[in-house]
């Protein structure tokens, strides 16, 4: 016989049980929350200074911060855009894996001009208070609005000294930047190839850019070198005492959790739940609520639709189930820089948001590509039959279809309760004892409590029925197989409202990209009359260094001036490595 688990979580940290906002109870409690490192994360970013319509890319580094080695703790990330007024404009979910990940957000026109942070942190940092969070400012210039108040002084006495004087910390002694020349002509191909020289010392990971200099004066953004001196005394561990509650590490994966209760308010405890993330590469979990009525679930694949069904599994009665929050950090006392607007500055500014939309205008033509990531398997490797109902003569009704199409399915009279689909055990190939168990039954991912409800379901909406023979044992109950019911416009979900449960939109995480690499003189070029005003002619989040040297190769635009080329990052030590080198663009090649 092969039985199969599904998952089933009552969620424990560490030793203990946990709640969203998990009351710490005890000394031994806090003791072992202690023996978890705290951790810290590091935000490279392609600020300081950002217009709208343009993208702004990020590479995320987390680290123990006991030992400053790449964090095993959290599975998840956040990037976070606040205002002066300490308004969260954004907050962005990111996987992460062995402690790095990457992503972007676009500055749209809604974005007024201001001075911002970025700020990059984990759940679990979120328990030490804003000190323990990554913080940088970001100047965001929105020249399509008349307001420009948040950046404008009389007093330009006191505006901030030019990044190209100011002395920013560097390290080239054990990894550099070697170019064949400093000067390029427009369109150009460049040749970079980046020299360890001291083999294990300088292994680690580093983001790599090439960018055009800032033009107007505004103090540069945190590098690795600088963000190591600045969070060098983080706290190492936990800072809680016995009766302070704290945000959850999301150690397997992105937290779910919701509560259910009663008519009357009280609590509805020890009451199974499943949790269905639809669709056709579809994610089912179980839970069961704790004495406060509280349940929780890791999500630890990269499911595809942004939307969760939450619902009691059987036995129902009447009662509301809501999904959890986990609220921000308070950002109000933050201090900003001060980015003044100069009248000098009038005519870049025009320029630069005459080439960002001549760019975005030619976007369909560059465009970044989405990483597929892994497939899930919804059916956890057991043996897939499926049946298209397009190969056979249709029915009105789905009861109608089990009956006369399907060999090994089909509904059973249930005296005790509703009626309920049966698939048969498959004794030629298990050596198993016969059993009456229930199948679990789905459509387009959404799990169905209540078979009875859909016998007279419009089978003309469905595409395909697939089945899996395999028993499966799930929050302590036996089913006899899974079916899996697939309509043709796969959209079941959007409409279903479960009977004792909710159907709720969530934040899923922000899929990483391969970015657009520009190239002339091939077969990839794109066509030589599509204007290239890009400023970032390099980006690479996360180069892995493990040899001696890497070779890269990227092409400048039509864009002229003084350019530069960072190195910016970690060895396999926790040793901050910074490296900047300038290159300068001509309308004709030196």
């Amino acid at each position: 016989m092969k039985k199969q688990c599904l998952t089933f979580l009552v969620l424990i940290a560490l030793v203990i049980p946990i709640q969203a906002q998990y009351v710490i109870s005890s000394l031994e409690e806090l003791q072992d929350l202690k023996s978890l490192p705290q951790e810290k994360v590091y935000v490279h970013h392609t600020g300081p200074i950002v217009f709208t319509g343009e993208y702004v890319h990020y590479a995320v580094y987390c680290f123990n911060a006991q030992n400053n080695r790449t964090s095993n703790v959290s599975t998840v990330g956040y990037v976070a855009l606040v205002n002066q007024d300490g308004e969260y404009i954004l907050e962005q979910k990111i996987r992460l894996q062995q402690g790095k990940s990457q992503g972007d957000f676009f500055v749209n026109t809604n974005v007024p001009s201001g001075n911002y942070k970025i700020l990059g942190y984990t759940q679990w940092m979120k328990n030490n208070g804003m000190e323990q969070v990554f913080k940088d400012d970001l100047v965001i210039i929105n020249p399509y609005q008349v307001d420009q108040s948040q950046l404008l002084s009389d007093d330009f006495e006191n505006a901030p000294i030019s990044s190209k004087v100011i002395n920013r910390p560097i390290d080239s002694s054990v990894v550099q930047i070697k170019l064949d020349q400093d000067i390029f002509g427009t369109r150009q191909k460049v040749d970079l190839t980046l020299k360890n020289y001291k083999e294990q010392l300088g292994y680690g990971n580093y983001t790599l850019k090439v960018q055009k200099k800032e033009e107007m004066d505004v103090y540069p953004s945190i590098n690795a070198i600088s963000y190591a001196n600045e969070y060098f005394n983080i706290k190492k561990e936990l800072d809680k005492k016995v009766g302070d509650s704290l945000f959850l590490p999301e150690q397997r994966g992105e937290l779910l959790f919701g509560k259910v209760t009663y008519a009357d308010g009280d609590p509805a405890s020890d009451t199974k739940m499943v949790v269905s993330i639809p669709g056709e590469e579809f994610l089912l979990k179980f839970a069961i609520t704790d004495d406060n009525g509280s349940f929780y679930t890791y999500l630890r694949q990269d499911y595809k639709q942004s939307r969760a069904i939450l619902q009691v599994a059987e036995n129902a009665k009447d009662v509301e189930v809501s999904l959890g929050r986990i609220p921000n950090l308070d950002a109000t006392g933050l201090t900003f820089g001060q980015f003044n607007l100069k009248p000098q500055y009038s005519d870049e500014i025009k320029l630069r948001s005459v080439h960002n939309q001549l760019e975005n205008q030619f976007f369909s033509v560059k465009p970044d590509s989405v990483l597929l990531g892994f497939p899930i398997d919804p059916f956890d490797g057991g043996t897939l039959e499926t049946i298209n109902l397009e190969e056979y003569t249709r029915f009105p009704t789905f009861q109608e279809t089990l009956v006369e199409i399907l060999d090994f399915a089909g509904y059973r009279s249930n005296s005790k309760g509703s009626d309920y689909i049966r698939i048969a055990q498959d004794f030629e190939t298990y050596n198993e004892q016969a059993n009456n168990f229930p199948a679990i039954l789905l459509i387009d991912g959404v799990y169905i409590p209540d078979h009875e409800k859909i016998k007279d379901f419009d089978a003309r909406k469905i595409e395909s029925i697939s089945l899996v023979r395999d028993q499966f044992r799930m929050a302590g109950k036996d089913y006899q197989g899974m079916m899996s019911v697939k309509t043709i416009d796969g959209d079941y979900f959007e409409d279903y409202a479960p009977e004792h449960g909710i159907n709720v939109p969530i934040k899923k995480a922000s899929p990483k990209k391969n970015y657009f690499k520009q190239h002339y003189g091939s077969e990839m070029s794109v066509d030589s009359k599509v204007p290239d005003y890009r400023r970032i002619l390099l980006w690479e989040p996360h180069v892995e260094v493990g040899g001696a040297d890497l070779q890269f190769e990227f092409y400048t635009s039509d864009l002229t001036g003084e350019f530069e080329v960072i190195l910016d990052g970690f060895t396999t030590y926790g040793k901050p490595i910074t490296v900047y080198k300038t290159i300068i663009v001509n309308e004709e090649s030196q």
